[in-house]
């Protein structure tokens, strides 16, 4: 059975669309979360592979933003209801950073999760994450660019090529 971590995954991409904001517009804002919800999401099943893992953050909790918000600038809104930042994951952010920014961290990530619990029964298309169209990429101009994400992404980018199997190599 799947482990539930749709929390960490929605404040996660939350944090991520704030950190690194959409072109305006409601469609390129949705295209945006998308982007966000399908990076979080691979991250996140990366980060914990199995029902225990998922179990153990339940007790344990994420962590929160608050590093994140350091190293990024990114603050709570004042009078804002903050509350969601304490479920961001700073290694699932950080990963999902990493495979915004790296088409090939993305499939690679994406072929390690594939036939994991998380997507038992499930057939999930990342397309998005992997094969922005012009719209896509238009629309998420900030949370595309390398530069922009490498605070961020250069956290924990070392575990995550170790996860993928990658060493220190560059991915492609």
């Amino acid at each position: 059975m799947p482990a539930d971590l749709s929390s960490v995954i929605a404040a996660t991409a939350q944090w991520l669309l704030r950190a690194y904001p959409p072109e305006r517009g409601a469609l390129s804002g949705a295209l945006a979360e998308a982007q966000c919800r399908q990076a979080a999401t691979v991250a996140a099943w990366l980060r914990y592979p199995t029902a225990l893992d998922a179990g153990l953050l339940d007790v344990t909790g994420p962590g929160g933003s608050g590093r994140l918000d350091w190293v990024t600038g990114v603050h709570a809104v004042p009078g804002e209801d903050a509350g969601w930042r304490t479920w961001v994951d700073e290694v699932v952010a950080s990963w999902a950073a990493c495979l915004l920014a790296d088409r090939g961290l993305a499939v690679a990530a994406i072929a390690t999760v594939t036939g994991s619990v998380h997507t038992a029964g499930l057939a999930p298309d990342f397309r998005r994450l992997t094969d922005p169209d012009r719209r896509d990429r238009q629309a998420a101009v900030l949370l595309r660019h390398p530069d922009l994400l490498s605070p961020v992404a250069d956290l924990h980018r070392a575990d995550l090529l170790t996860r993928l199997g990658s060493g220190t190599a560059q991915a492609a």
